[in-house]
């Protein structure tokens, strides 16, 4: 099975919402290289009608969005049946600390501020999502006791 397929063995699909446009085309085709299938949105209104259509695996959610802001998109998913299950991971230009409050609350998966995301970071931060745990790599923490090894347990790459 392809990595970024899931288990109908389609390819995984990912909405991402943002509305610099050269910034949603530099995630896009990053994406697209690694296997995945992207679709962009460049406001809140189109996000919510593509969100609805491709029931994606996985939403990149920037938060300053016109038209309806990325909170309010997280608000209108969560209190639907078809976006309540929906990973989202918020990619914003506001450090957490300056977003609105509750997001952590509504459920996400994460949150990177774009200065500090490198283009490797966001491959990593989507695979670690959309892999299944038996694609992922082990790494087995150890640490040294004068009696042998002791494993800390394993821990996804």
């Amino acid at each position: 099975m392809d990595p970024q397929s899931n288990q109908f063995g389609r390819s995984q699909k990912i909405v991402i919402v943002e509305d610099n446009v050269s910034l949603a085309d530099i995630y896009k085709t990053r994406l697209e290289l690694l296997g995945y299938q992207c679709t962009t949105a460049y406001d809140g209104v189109a996000a919510l009608n593509l969100i609805q259509k491709e029931m994606p695996d996985l939403v990149l959610l920037d938060l300053m969005v016109p038209k309806i802001a990325g909170d309010q998109i997280l608000e209108t998913m969560r209190k639907t049946d078809w976006g309540r299950n929906i990973p989202v991971y918020i990619i914003s230009n506001l450090n957490e600390s300056d977003a609105p409050a509750g997001l952590r609350e509504m459920g996400i998966e994460g949150y990177a501020v774009k200065a500090n995301l490198s283009n490797n970071q966001l491959d990593e931060l989507v695979d670690s999502i959309l892999k299944p745990a038996d694609q992922k790599e082990d790494v087995v923490l150890e640490t040294k006791q004068d009696e042998g090894t002791i494993p800390l347990g394993n821990h996804s790459a």
